[in-house]
Formats: structure tokens, sequence, C-alpha cells
């Protein structure tokens, strides 16, 4: 009895932590940087296992689907939620920023410069030729998670189309490897609250060595932060667990608090690919989602179903619209809408791609690129909200994807 270990929640250890962080980069900020080392080989762990686990997972959860039939279903059903619940988020964050109106007044002399943001607006033009890779091994090395997704779901395919020795064969492989892939993530998971720690830390520190107080430029693009923030709370609070409740026929509550590790983690870090090793975990392991579902729905949520980002581009465009005085047509609001749905789908995981997309969506309709340097200010701390709303809408298609294929689950 007197030897019981005191253990804390994972989840718990990476909430103290993350607060921990915040707090130790606001008090001192210039010993911030030498903690940056813990959260660079947290990102570097996580990174290393992304691409051969998007790769074993899709293929075997492809192959395991069997038929063509059964795939281009389980396909429809996963793109026909991700357009959806990015259009309904599009329309949230259009709603608000129309009845709030955080651009009309707002202070145009607070801006940060805008650098080499148009030249990745190049890169959303070759967004559906690169999904053909030219060269798989390359894909990999430049992280092109189209590419790598579309080499792995042809390859489950056709694993399925070879005799039954040689695609029991390459079952028990990319079994085996999968295994051993998940056994590696689960070590790098053991040391989250320490790189949270440290990149709470460092993006904390980097807004005060800037100059940039927190409560000034809260002060300054207040009503921009809390419209983008109300339009994430509305989807992530009423628009998704009504989805999940309702079509997934799912208790939405417990759902959320099985995903407590992947969010807070997604907050942290600020991209979707980095937390998809610990968001399969948590979806596989306490939703009971299975491998087939999960490995499917969630590596190409990561990639192109970014609700957060896509509510947020509707709003900044807005907002930049009319901080600017321009007043959009109806014709050109509809087009902010469509092609923040096509940029949110180009978008990479990674940190701050939605604010390269953006310079797409303002292109389309015509407005100043250089009023992306109006938001730059809060676009980090805005960045960790939405990604943490991309990663949730991933497990919400999860779950949702799961009880119509008639799976039994924990929630």
């Amino acid at each position: 009895m007197a030897n019981k270990r005191f253990s804390i929640a994972l989840h718990y250890q990476i909430l103290i932590m993350l607060v921990l962080g915040g707090f130790f980069g606001y008090f001192f900020p210039h010993l911030a940087k030498y903690t940056n080392w813990m959260g660079d080989v947290f990102l570097r762990g996580l990174n290393m296992v992304i691409i051969p686990l998007i790769l074993c997972s899709i293929t075997t959860g492809v192959a395991s689907v069997g038929t063509a039939d059964n795939l281009g279903r389980l396909g429809a059903k996963t793109m026909g939620f991700y357009v959806f619940s990015t259009l309904v988020a599009i329309v949230t964050g259009f709603f608000f920023v129309q009845l709030l109106k955080p651009g009309v007044g707002a202070e145009l002399g607070f801006q940060v410069p805008v650098e080499d943001i148009a030249a990745g607006t190049e890169k959303f033009g070759q967004t559906l030729i690169r999904i053909v890779p030219s060269n798989i091994f390359d894909s990999m090395v430049q992280g092109h998670m189209l590419s790598i997704i579309f080499f792995a779901i042809l390859s489950g395919f056709f694993i399925t189309r070879v005799g039954d020795k040689s695609r029991l064969l390459m079952m028990d492989m990319l079994n085996a490897a999968l295994d051993v892939i998940m056994k590696i993530t689960m070590f790098v998971i053991r040391f989250t609250p320490l790189g949270v720690f440290s990149i709470s830390a460092k993006v904390i520190s980097q807004q005060i060595l800037l100059g940039n107080e927190v409560s000034e430029v809260i002060s300054r693009l207040g009503l921009y932060f809390i419209t983008v923030l109300l339009g994430l709370s509305v989807h992530a609070f009423i628009t998704l667990p009504l989805a999940v409740r309702f079509i997934g026929r799912a208790n939405p509550i417990k759902h959320i608090r099985n995903m407590s590790t992947p969010l807070l983690t997604a907050f942290s870090t600020s991209s979707s690919n980095a937390t998809l090793p610990l968001t399969m975990e948590a979806v596989e392991n306490n939703d009971g989602v299975s491998n087939k579902i999960a490995s499917f729905t969630l590596p190409l949520g990561a990639t192109i179903n970014m609700n957060g980002t896509a509510l947020y581009e509707c709003v900044a465009v807005m907002f930049i619209a009319q901080a600017y005085g321009i007043d959009l047509s109806m014709g050109q609001q509809l087009v902010v809408i469509f092609t923040a749905l096509l940029a949110a789908i180009g978008s990479a995981g990674i940190p701050m791609a939605g604010l390269v997309m953006m310079a797409v969506v303002l292109k389309a309709v015509g407005l100043p690129l250089e009023g992306i340097g109006l938001i730059l200010a809060v676009d980090r701390i805005l960045d960790m909200f939405r990604t943490t709303i991309n990663v949730f809408g991933d497990t919400c298609a999860a779950v949702i994807i799961a009880k119509s294929e008639g799976e039994t689950l924990k929630v």
C-alpha cells in the first residue's frame, strides 16, 4: 500500500506543462531559448513516424476494406462529410464576421511586414497535379502528404488484386511494420509534456521579445480575435457535437473527453500532421474505432479536412475587406466562401500554412495582399485554436464513418 505509485493522466500532464510553459515564456523570455531543444526534438520525433505511419496504416486499412465498391463507399462518405463540415464552418465564420463587422473602423497602422507570402500561392494551382507522385521517395522526402496518401491507397487497393500467397505475405509484413511504428509512436508520446512546455514557452517568449504584449495585441485586434474564436467555438461545441450525436449516434461529451491528449497537443504544436500519431492512437484505443476506418479517415483528414482553417480564412478575408473599406458584392462573397473551401483543402497540415493559402483567397476577390499584415500579430495565437478544431473535426469524422459502417464503439 505504501509503495502505490502516484501518476497523473497524460492529458493532465500536457495541460499543466502547457500553462507552465506559457508562464515561463512570459516571465523569462530571454531564458526560453534554452528550452527550445526539447520542443525541436519532440517535433522531430513525431515527424519521424508520420510518413511510415501513414504509408503502413493507409495501405493496410485500404487492403482490409477489400473490394472497390467498399473502398468507393468509404471514400465517398469520408469526402462527403469533410466537404460538408468545412462548408458549415465557412458559413459559420461568414455569419459572425458579417454580424460583428470587426474590420469596420479597425486601426490600419498596426501591421506586420508581409514577406514571401505570395511565393506560396503558386503551390495551390499544382495541388491536384502533385497528388500523383513522379517519384514516391522524393514525395516522402518533401513531405507531400497527398502524394503519399495517393500511393498508399493505390498500394492497398492492388494488394487485394494479387494472389492469396502474395497478399497474405504483404499484409503480414505491413501489419508487423505498423506494430513496430506504433511502439515507436507510443515511446515518443511519453515525452509530449516536455515538448509542449518548450513550444508554449517559445511561442509566448517570441511575442514578448518582438514587443507584442499579448494584452496590447488583443486590445487592438480584439473584435477580430473574438469573431474568430466565436466562430470556432460554435463549430467545436455545437456543430461537430451535434453531427456526432445525430449523424453518428454517439456520445459527443465522451468523445471530447477521449480526445483530450491529441487536442491539447494540436493546440500546442499548431500542426495536424505532427498530432496525427496521437490522434490515431486515441481514436482507436479510446473510442474503439477500427484501424481500417481510422487509418483511412485520419491521415486524409489531417491533409484536406481543415474546418478551423477554412473558417479563419473566411473571417480574415472579410475583416481585411472591411478594414480597407471595400464593399464586396454578393458574388464576391460567394467567391470567398468557395475559394476558402478549396484553399483549406490545399493547406498542408503544417504551422501557419493557412496564412499562405489566404493569399489565394485575397487574390480571388482582388483584395491587397498587404492586408495579411493586419492580422499577423494574432495569427500565431489563432493558429493554435484553429488547428485544434481541424484535428477535432477529423476525429468526429472517424467516429461518424465508423458508426455508419456498423462498428460498435466505446462512445
